[in-house]
């Protein structure tokens, strides 16, 4: 992973593990990465309701999943998402 995208996916974990709308928008955006069948998917609608700062890095976020050949999953960041599926999907099992 670039420099560049892993800062766009680090400040995004940090709006994650905050208490607001635009936070539950962006763990539903990670969590749609890390497991949608378990987790739910990403409306993109609710891209207009956060700045623009933070869709610009989900914008780079995704680009780059986009142009990997393989599936990749932010398994380097497990404790981070985790913490927002405790938070976010408490009613979600973690393995």
């Amino acid at each position: 992973m670039e420099d560049r995208v892993r800062f766009a996916l680090e400040k995004l974990l940090n709006v994650a593990h905050g208490d607001t709308g635009q936070s539950r928008r962006v763990a539903s955006f990670i969590l749609a990465w890390w497991n949608a069948e378990v987790h739910g998917g990403f409306d993109l609608t609710d891209l207009v309701n956060l700045d623009r700062d933070v869709c610009e890095d989900m914008v780079t976020v995704f680009t780059w999943l986009a142009r990997e050949k393989d599936v990749v999953y932010p398994d380097a960041y497990k404790p981070e998402v985790v913490a927002i599926i405790r938070r976010w999907r408490p009613h979600i099992e973690i393995d």
